[in-house]
């Protein structure tokens, strides 16, 4: 692993009781990278990932962050390592009956003792930097598919993760929205330095944002390369994998 690695994935197996999905997966996440969990259906990417935030307990192997294990922390050595990262999940699951201010603030009421104008002030802040503060006191029904993805994330990094997991960030958008997204993605890391993690299969944003793919291979239950996504489309060993990556590439400008 090199010295740089915020996140290392040792010798993972992962899955769900009996069925292995995942075996033997080793690699690490450079910090203030942008690295994507990319593959065909079923070949366990958002396991993968479930795996990586702590929210299953692999059967086989180790997940470090910071050099602190997510699998084996316990209690407050957890929290410690559960406050490092942020999750923003396919579906946004925002509370519907709640304003965007109000869910943005909510890990804030949950994990510190501010007063309560701070944390208003604190998530107004995080929701001007996904260019939503307008909006603040909007239900997410009263706002578009791609208002609530972007909502998610400030939620996400209201506690200032330095890791940023997303599941599908682009899922259900309009190719100009996606765009949007991926421009925001790029923003927060040049200007925040967030590390992002992001399972998903449009290529066109893969193209847009990623330094460097994994793609996990079905059939071997692993990955089968690591690399920039260039670098997969043109020189892949495995000609599956370049086909894959050039199913919908973009024009360069």
């Amino acid at each position: 692993m090199s010295e740089d690695a915020i996140i290392e994935v040792k010798d993972l197996t992962a899955g769900y009781d009996d069925v292995v999905i995942l075996e033997g997966v080793t690699f690490d996440v450079k910090r203030s990278e942008i690295m994507v969990i990319l593959g065909g259906s079923g070949c366990g990417k958002s396991t993968l990932l479930k795996h990586m935030i702590g929210l299953h307990h692999p059967p086989k192997g180790d997940v470090l962050i910071e050099g602190k294990s997510i699998v084996n922390a316990l209690g407050k050595d957890l929290q410690a390592i559960l406050r490092k990262i942020g999750v923003s999940y396919q579906s946004g699951a925002l509370f519907g009956s709640m304003t965007l201010l109000e869910n943005v603030r909510l890990p804030l009421e949950e994990f510190t003792a501010l007063p309560g104008p701070a944390m208003d002030l604190i998530a107004r802040m995080k929701l001007s930097l996904v260019g939503l503060e307008p909006f603040a006191d909007h239900l997410p029904s009263e706002v578009s598919g791609g208002m609530q993805k972007r909502a998610a994330i400030a939620r996400a990094i209201v506690l200032d993760p330095d890791v940023l997991f997303l599941d599908e960030p682009s899922a259900g958008l309009d190719p100009i929205t996606s765009a949007e997204l991926d421009a925001l993605i790029i923003r927060l890391n040049k200007s925040l330095g967030i590390t992002f993690v992001i399972v998903t299969h449009e290529l066109p944003s893969i193209y847009a944002v990623a330094d460097r793919v994994v793609m996990l291979d079905k059939k071997r239950k692993g990955i089968a390369a690591i690399d920039s996504p260039e670098e997969l489309r043109d020189h892949a060993k495995e000609e599956w994998v370049r086909q894959f990556m050039l199913r919908e590439v973009p024009e360069k400008s």
